[in-house]
Order: structure tokens, then C-alpha cells, then sequence
């Protein structure tokens, strides 16, 4: 009995570690487009939500592609730095988020292993807002940058 009791404790624990890594960013969070800087016919992530999935974190990205049709995607992982599958984002297949400090989030995307994207997630000091500046290679191979703000809703 005390071995099962310390097995659980260990478990839950690990649990909350991951998820608490990922609690600055819990929640849901809308694009402000006043506050972003896109180039001409970027793509625009007009929502993201992060929430628990088990011991995971799941963010589910729901937006606008360059010519204005709807996009989404959906990845579920821990923010470890290690790539896990991205569904639905048809330049990536895989994601991986790794915790800087308790306000800043580093994210690369990967399509057959080749670094796409790579970006940086600050959380404002009051956690009421968050802005996302991203850099990488479009699928023509230009160079793209840009800075998205997010407010928590």
C-alpha cells in the first residue's frame, strides 16, 4: 500500500509539473491586430488555446492562411524542447515548446525534420496578454517575420 501511495504521489506530481509549466499560457487567446506586425499576405493565428490533456498540454491554433481561407491546427506534448506530431498545419509536422522562464515560451516547427519556424512567447508581467514574434522560411523559401499580440480572454 505505501508503495502504491508514493507511486501516485510521484505520478501527480509529474502531472502537475508539466501542466504548471505550461499555466502562464493556460487558457484562451485572441489575436489583437491593432498591436501585430504581419508583412502582406501572412498567415494570422486568430485564436490559440492551451489546455490540459492528461499529463500533456494541448494547443488547438485556429486562423487565416495568406489568401484569407480558414486554418487549424492541433498539438499535444509537453514543453520539454522535444518535437511532437502537429496535425493540420500542412508546412509542419511536427512542434516542440521548451520553457524558457515562468514568462517566456521558445517554439520550433519542423516539416520532415527541417526547421521551418522558429519563435519566442512572452507573457505581459499581469498575464493578460502575451506576444508571439516568429521567424522562418515560407513553403516558397522566403524569409518570413512577424510579431503577433494576444490577448487573454
Amino acid at each position: 500500500m505505501r508503495t502504491r501511495t508514493i507511486v501516485l504521489t510521484v505520478a501527480l506530481c509529474f502531472v502537475a509539473l508539466a501542466v504548471g509549466f505550461a499555466s502562464s499560457n493556460m487558457g484562451t487567446w485572441k489575436l489583437n491586430e491593432a498591436k501585430s506586425k504581419f508583412p502582406p499576405g501572412a498567415p494570422k493565428n486568430t485564436t490559440v488555446v492551451y489546455e490540459a490533456a492528461g499529463d500533456n498540454v494541448k494547443v488547438t491554433v485556429d486562423g487565416t492562411d495568406g489568401a484569407g481561407m480558414p486554418t487549424h491546427n492541433e498539438w499535444t506534448g509537453k514543453f520539454d524542447g522535444k518535437d511532437y506530431p502537429l496535425t493540420g498545419d500542412p508546412n509542419a509536422d511536427t512542434r516542440s515548446y521548451k520553457k524558457i522562464d515562468d514568462r517566456t515560451t521558445e517554439l520550433t516547427n519542423k516539416k520532415d525534420g527541417k526547421v521551418i519556424a522558429t519563435g519566442r512567447i512572452v507573457l505581459s508581467a499581469d498575464g493578460k496578454s502575451r506576444t508571439v514574434t516568429v521567424s522562418g522560411t515560407d513553403p516558397n523559401g522566403k524569409k518570413v517575420k512577424y510579431t503577433a499580440a494576444y490577448d487573454k480572454q
